[in-house]
């Protein structure tokens, strides 16, 4: 019989659905569980890490804490493990899986990316195929100027860094890349493999719609909260010219909590090619 206390099974069970392709497992969807049921009560008091098997263990109360699939819950650094303990101490009440990012991120990792690390990188580099940054706009003038403003250090990044030249087109006309671009792409995500990076990656790559932009932020050519504008570039030129609800508004900082919070984590994990 599971030792799971009734305030643990309702936090585990909303962590991720079942039954779906983990290729598609977005950790941002998650949190929006929480909002639809009573949230669980904090059953602990104590929170540390500790070192075990070559892994920084969340400790709650001394017991190892774990995901759905009953993996411990770890990372792979301590910066790492120390972001992940900082989301459990703050929980006050009540646990909010939506306050906690890196929780849930490194949740995907251990229990869904680790046996299918291939598939989330082939989901990444799909994005790289239509990706955000290669699609402008032709009018209004602001607009156009907005876009070269974020994207263009993208694309010159891409250009300058892997010899990748991605094509644009004005509009939402499919324009197929260069073989050679996609190859450059894939390649430059493979230091990125491990599946605690490839969880983190797969987030800044959905968030903002680019993978492009996910790699710029992951090997430091633009900071994060560029590469999280980068994204968001359409939506705020909409959103100035007729303004943004109370909801709207509301998913905007969800998407900047997590999009930060994956940038935060990749950096903490080593970085490009560090660690495991």
């Amino acid at each position: 019989m599971s030792n799971e206390t009734p305030e643990k099974r309702p936090l585990i069970s909303d962590w991720f659905g079942d039954g779906e392709d983990p290729a598609r497992y977005d950790p941002v969807r998650t949190a929006r569980a929480a909002q639809k049921r009573e949230l669980p009560k904090r059953f602990y008091k104590a929170v540390s890490t500790d070192l075990q098997e070559g892994r920084h263990v969340l400790l709650l109360d001394g017991r190892p804490a774990r995901t759905k699939l009953r993996h411990m819950l770890a990372a792979s650094t301590p910066q790492a493990a120390a972001l992940l303990a900082d989301e459990w101490a703050a929980q006050a009440e009540r646990i909010d899986p939506a306050s906690m990012p890196v929780t849930r991120i490194l949740h995907a990792a251990i229990d869904h990316v680790t046996e299918a690390a291939e598939a989330v990188a082939v989901d990444i580099v799909k994005y790289a195929r239509s990706d955000l940054v290669c699609y402008r706009a032709g009018d209004p003038e602001k607009l156009v100027a907005l876009e070269s403003r974020h994207w263009d250090p993208v694309i010159a990044h891409m250009r300058d860094r892997h010899g990748a030249r991605f094509r644009l087109a004005e509009g939402i006309g499919f324009v197929e890349q260069p073989a050679e671009a996609i190859a450059a792409l894939a390649a430059a995500l493979e230091p990125f493999h491990a599946p605690e990076k490839l969880a983190a990656f797969h987030v800044l790559t959905t968030i903002s719609g680019s993978a492009l932009i996910a790699l710029a932020v992951a090997e430091g050519a633009v900071t994060p909260e560029a590469g999280f504008a980068a994204g968001e570039v359409d939506a705020d030129f909409e959103i100035a010219l007729w303004g943004a609800d109370e909801e709207a508004a509301g998913f905007r900082m969800a998407r900047e909590r997590d999009f930060l919070a994956a940038a935060a984590l990749l950096a903490a994990l080593g970085g490009q090619g560090a660690g495991s």
